[in-house]
């Protein structure tokens, strides 16, 4: 018997082949032989020993095209833009805070050219990377000094590196929290080289417990704030001011973990209290750690804020060279936090910002807008009442009211529509509950609408 495979035309006659010639004027000839090959591939597996061939198999035509989304597949980026039309505001999965235009503009500016990242324009000589964003984050915070590194994880190994190295690092059972991707304070704890010491209870810690291990060991007490759940009940915890009462006439530095990088009054934008670095700072944090690309709404970065002596000692570390950030993140960063001078405009150009104030009525109104589209298109749509989330570890259990877009498709599957906007052009992650495939505008800036609305009427007609 005849392999069937032997009908498949060699990769010299394809390449021969008027039908490839287009796609080989467009390509480089290496890249085309690739994908020929990889489509070859693909028929034999398909065949098996024995099969018999489908005729266009045998077409140059049909491979030619074949190629060619294997092209397009291949120049696809891996990372790209998505539609997040979940209501997680800062979904970690999704990147987190979108950024300001105003950042993004930074990024562009900095990353088409040369800058001054490590240059001192005034004498002419050798700068600091780490002076970029001190005067800004000192002004918005109170702090005598800041550094700013690869992330808050980041920023808490270097402290706690730089202040205790091979000595005693005191915190509360209750704040041995785990962070995104199962990383954990102990261990992070672990890897800087201090030594962990525990004290209370999960529930209840006292700074009475704190009070009966300090001493000559004790590097720093660390208080880690818990961003990402609730223990409610039967509770009680230590304040910065108690530890700072403890810990100062004792030289021992209070390190503060905030995680989260609220920089505004959390009232301000219709959320529970939350402590900010100011608050932190103020009650006797000697250093706070924080994240940029969460609630303040920029970058990925970590943040150190606090005494001048300990921010210069954590510098001069050589771990913070490992840790340092690059010049698209300072400029970003940068440009955020100069929004924070003005509170309100900061709640309109920052997108995290934007999107927690964002009221009832306008979310209603735009779900509304975005309904009555793909209702036009014959999709079935309507709006219904729901919630939002905060996301990234802050303000768990806190629920935003908002308005959803709620779809039932009719050619499909509910988790065929999901699948297609998600792997679509561009992608939409969405959510499903009660049969229905759901879309906040909460998490859709309004300039995403009208690509979303194409997106799902897209979706819907696929066959």
């Amino acid at each position: 018997m005849t392999d069937p495979r032997r009908t498949i035309p060699s990769i010299e006659r394809l390449l021969a082949s008027p039908a490839l010639a287009a796609l080989l004027g467009r390509e480089p000839r290496p890249l085309v032989v690739d994908a020929l090959q990889r489509v070859q591939a693909e028929v034999r597996a398909a065949m098996g020993d024995g099969d018999t061939p489908t005729p266009h198999l045998a077409e140059p035509a049909w491979y030619a095209a074949r190629a060619e989304s294997v092209l397009r597949r291949l120049r696809r980026p891996s990372l790209r833009p998505v539609i997040n039309a979940t209501g997680v505001v800062l979904h970690t999965n999704l990147g987190r805070a979108p950024l300001a235009d105003s950042a993004v503009a930074a990024i562009a500016a900095t990353a088409r050219g040369y800058s001054n990242l490590e240059f001192d324009l005034a004498r002419g000589s050798r700068g600091s990377r780490y002076s970029h964003c001190v005067d800004l984050l000192t002004r918005l915070t109170g702090a005598e000094s800041a550094l700013v590194v690869n992330n808050n994880a980041a920023a808490l190994v270097l402290a706690l590196n730089t202040l205790a190295r091979e000595r005693e690092a005191v915190i509360s059972r209750g704040e041995l929290v785990e962070i995104g991707g199962s990383f954990r304070i102990a261990e992070i704890m672990a890897r800087s080289g201090a030594r962990m010491v525990e004290v209370g209870a999960t529930n209840r810690t006292r700074i009475g417990d704190y009070q009966a291990v300090v001493g000559a060991q004790t590097g720093v007490i660390l208080k880690v704030h818990r961003s990402n759940f609730r223990i409610e009940g039967f509770t009680e915890e230590a304040t910065v001011a108690q530890l700072s009462a403890l810990a100062r006439p004792r030289g021992i530095p209070v390190v503060h973990d905030l995680g989260s990088g609220l920089l505004v009054e959390a009232s301000s934008i219709g959320l529970p209290y939350e402590p900010t670095p100011a608050d932190a700072l103020r009650e006797g944090a000697d250093l706070v750690t924080l994240s940029g690309d969460k609630l303040l709404g920029g970058p990925q970065a970590g943040i150190l804020l606090g005494r001048r002596d300990l921010v210069e000692r954590t510098r001069r570390n050589p771990l913070c060279r490992a840790l340092r950030v690059d010049k698209l993140t300072l400029a970003a960063l940068e440009a955020t936090l100069a929004h924070y001078l003005d509170p309100a405009r900061a709640c309109a150009e920052i997108p995290v910002l934007r999107m927690l104030t964002a009221t009832a009525t306008e979310l209603a109104e735009r779900a509304g807008r975005i309904a009555a589209v793909l209702r036009e298109c014959g999709i079935d749509a309507g709006t219904s009442p729901g919630a939002s989330v905060v996301g990234g570890g802050a303000f768990p259990g806190v629920e935003l009211p908002t308005t959803l877009v709620s779809i039932a498709p009719t050619g499909c599957t509910l988790v065929e529509l999901e699948r297609r906007l998600r792997e679509g052009e561009p992608s939409v992650v969405t959510r499903i509950q009660d049969e229905r495939l759901l879309l906040d505008p909460r998490t859709v800036s309004p300039d995403e609408e009208a690509a979303l609305t194409a997106a799902v009427r897209v979706a819907a007609a696929a066959r």
